[in-house]
Parts: structure tokens; sequence; C-alpha cells
């Protein structure tokens, strides 16, 4: 009996070294992540408690909360807020809603449907830059742009997009990148949705619209809270676009917080406003991935 006992009991040391063996592997890179991320937050939060300015070198001292009071109390502060919820908002808007369009259309037998589907999912691989640049100079530039061109075809007078509605525009030019990736998501959850299920609805007489509310909808509803989950997470840090376009105006009519904490940084080289803006922002950020997390999560478990 007491051999038996030994003998279950021997393979624990072993164990034991062996989880010993791989933290020991493990902990140069845990090491090294948790330098990588807690060193540059440790540095914002102190700057944000300093008067630091790069072009004034008398400014200096502790601050304590003067940067962050300065910064809730700015009208541009609150704008730009208001802004990056807008543009996170609209993007979802169309990039899920569109995407969800046309993730069933594509799922439907047409002529040519494998090119239609490389077409619609290409732009998600164009950088940022490239994209802004290419409908700020090609599409959307009130001269020579393509959409000048079809205006002034049908006698009608050329817009100057980015002068005149420049946070709609950006948030068009973010949905064109951020529709093929929510296309992808989503028309990979059609595709494995029951044929039989949709042949079923069709014979007992359900049209296309009831198929699709009551069918269609329903099972995307675990695609569609994570395609939310993760443009959400990309969209609060949008900065190519509004950079390359309309350089956050005019005034601030177009800047997101993102913008804003560039701009009081490295335009107004005001480090310590920055500091606690990039605090807030990262406090926003965290919010809205718990909640997001928390309920994408009670999603899948239903």
């Amino acid at each position: 009996m007491q051999a038996v006992l030994n003998t279950s009991a021997a393979p624990s040391v072993p164990a034991r070294k062996g989880k010993g063996a791989g933290f020991l592997l493990l902990s140069p890179a845990v090491f090294i992540l948790l330098v990588w991320s807690i060193v540059p937050l440790v540095m914002t939060l102190w700057y944000s408690l300093q008067n630091y300015n790069l072009v004034d070198p008398t400014l200096h001292g502790f601050a304590g909360i003067n940067n962050y009071w300065y910064l809730l109390t700015d009208p541009d502060f609150l704008q730009s807020l208001l802004n990056t919820l807008l543009l996170v908002a609209g993007v979802l808007v169309i990039s899920v809603g569109g995407g969800t369009l046309l993730a069933v259309l594509y799922d439907q037998d047409f002529f040519g449907r494998g090119i239609a589907r490389v077409l619609v999912i290409s732009p998600f691989f164009v950088m940022p830059t490239v994209s802004a640049l290419l409908w700020k100079n090609l599409m959307l530039h009130p001269i020579y742009g393509v959409y000048s061109a079809m205006m002034r075809a049908v006698g009608l007078t050329p817009i100057d997009w980015l002068s005149q509605y420049p946070l709609a525009t950006v948030m068009m030019i973010v949905s064109w990148e951020w529709l093929p990736f929510a296309v992808l998501i989503l028309l990979t959850a059609v595709q494995s949705l029951d044929g039989e299920q949709k042949e079923a609805a069709r014979m007992d007489g359900a049209g296309p619209i009831a198929r699709f509310r009551y069918i269609i909808l329903p099972h995307l509803s675990r695609a569609i809270s994570v395609v939310v989950m993760i443009e959400t997470i990309y969209l609060l840090t949008i900065f190519a676009e509004i950079s390359v376009t309309t350089a956050g105006g005019p005034g601030v009519a177009s800047s997101n917080l993102a913008f804003l904490i560039y701009s009081r940084a490295l335009l107004q080289f005001d480090v310590g406003g920055a500091s606690a803006g990039g605090v807030i922002a990262i406090v926003i950020a965290n919010i809205v991935a718990a909640f997001l997390v928390r309920a994408v999560a009670r999603n899948l478990e239903v």
C-alpha cells in the first residue's frame, strides 16, 4: 500500500520542477512586457502633474491637478470628446449596417461573386495614410476630384468637403476603411448558417425580410458584437486620417481626442497638458473596453 502511495506521489516533484522551469523561461518576456507598458504609463502620470513646456524652460514645477482642470474646462477638449463619440458611433453604424447587408448579398450566388468579394475586402489592406490621401486628392478635391467632376457633369456646384463637412468627411473615409473588416467577419458568420433552416423558412412562406429579421440577424448577433468591440477599440485612436485630410480643422471641428493630445504635445509643446489628456484618454478607453468585453462575453454565453 505504501509503495502504491509513493508511486502516485512521485510525479508531483517533476511536475513542480517543470512549472518552475516554465515560469523561469517565461519571466524575461513577462518582465519586458511589464516594463514596456508600465514605464510609459508612470512617466505619463508624472508629466501630467508637472508644469512642463518645451519652449518655455521657466515654466516648471509641480502643477498638481491644474493640467487636468484646465483640460476638462477647455472647450476644445469637450468638442474633441464629442467629435470622438460621433466619429466612433457614425463609423460603427455605417460599417456594421453596411457590412451586414453586403454580407447577406455576397452570400448569394451570382456571376462574378469571387471578384466582388475581393474588391469589397481590398480597402481594408490599404494603409490609413494612403487611403486618406486618395480620398483627399483623387475623390474629394473641389477642383479636379472625381466627385466634383460628377457634380459638374449634372450641372451642380462642387462641394469642398474637407472645409464644409470635415467631420462627416473623415467619418466617410474611416467607414470606407473599416467596412471590409465588418464584411469579412459577418460574411463568414452568414456562411456558417445552416442552409436547410433558411430553405425551411422559405418553404413555410417567409419572405426575404422575414428570413433576414428572424433567422439571419439573430445568427449574426455574436459576430456583430465582436466587430463592434474590435472596431471601437481602434476607432478611439484614429489619427492618420485626420492629420492628412483636415489637420483637425477648421478650428477643432474635426479633432478627436487623439489628435488633440498630439496637437497639445507637438504643436503647442505643452507636455504637461498633453500628458493629462493621455491619462484621461486611457481612463476612457479602459472604461469602454471593460463595458464592451463584458457585453461580448455575455452575448457569447447565451
